[in-house]
């Protein structure tokens, strides 16, 4: 049986380095900007000409869209429609790095702990930014909630902040961790469809449920990292009394 942790290997397609500084272009840069380009040639081939009653790819398109607006004002209120444009590319990117790595021989890029993690953090310092700009000194308000006796602070303020830093570990936890274990699971399935011969037609079957629900997976979890990216945008915006 092939080894399943085999597909989550980084292999280096160029070679470069700098100054004793490996910037190699590897199979996840590579799919990056796969995922990068499909996304845009989905958004440019809606968009190219728009009619009253869209299309197929355009429908495609003003659904991601809605789905997206909806989320943001349900979540964070009408006046964080001014950082769309980023929530939007964010969910894009998960949602086409997700649903690429299905394909044969493709590599799931939200599978790595680096990525995710990286774009947790870029979310979780803009927001931080964001807050601080909206509300100034208010925003430390977050990590002293109110209605509670004064005592209490020393054991909820510490609670606060320390949940409040554990954002972006868990927001990129959640994806690479749900991606990752799909894909293993499917690995060792599609093994012993191989290895059982004729006999192989139940982890056949097996496969293509599972193939099923890890495309709803791929869907669901680029669905939660834009909600909760929309929730902490929400604490960022409106002061808590």
């Amino acid at each position: 049986m092939a080894d399943p942790l085999h597909q989550f290997v980084i292999t280096k397609t160029i070679p470069i380095e700098v100054a004793g500084i490996d910037l190699s272009f590897t199979n996840a840069s590579a799919w990056m900007l796969i995922v990068t380009g499909l996304a845009s040639l989905l958004i440019l081939i809606g968009l190219r000409r728009p009619t009253l009653v869209p299309g197929r790819t355009q429908s495609a398109v003003e659904m991601l869209y809605e789905v997206v607006d909806d989320t943001i004002v349900s979540s964070a209120g009408p006046e964080a429609r001014k950082y769309f444009p980023l929530i939007f590319t964010t969910f894009l990117f998960i949602l086409f790095a997700n649903l690429a790595g299905l394909l044969p021989y493709s590599f799931t890029v939200t599978s790595h702990i680096a990525v995710t993690f990286a774009m947790a953090l870029i979310a979780f310092v803009g927001i931080t930014l964001v807050g601080i700009a909206h509300q100034g000194l208010g925003f430390l308000r977050m990590f002293a909630p109110a209605g509670v006796p004064p005592l209490m602070y020393l054991i909820l303020t510490p609670i606060e902040i320390v949940s409040y830093f554990i954002r972006p570990i868990s927001l990129s936890v959640r994806l690479f961790a749900n991606m990752m274990a799909g894909h293993v699971l499917l690995k060792v399935l599609a093994g012993f469809i191989v290895s059982l011969g004729i006999f192989g037609i139940v982890p056949l079957a097996v496969v293509v449920a599972m193939t099923a629900l890890e495309t709803l997976v791929a869907v669901l979890q680029a669905y939660v990292f834009t909600v909760l990216v929309c929730v902490y945008l929400n604490d960022a915006l409106h002061a808590h009394h």
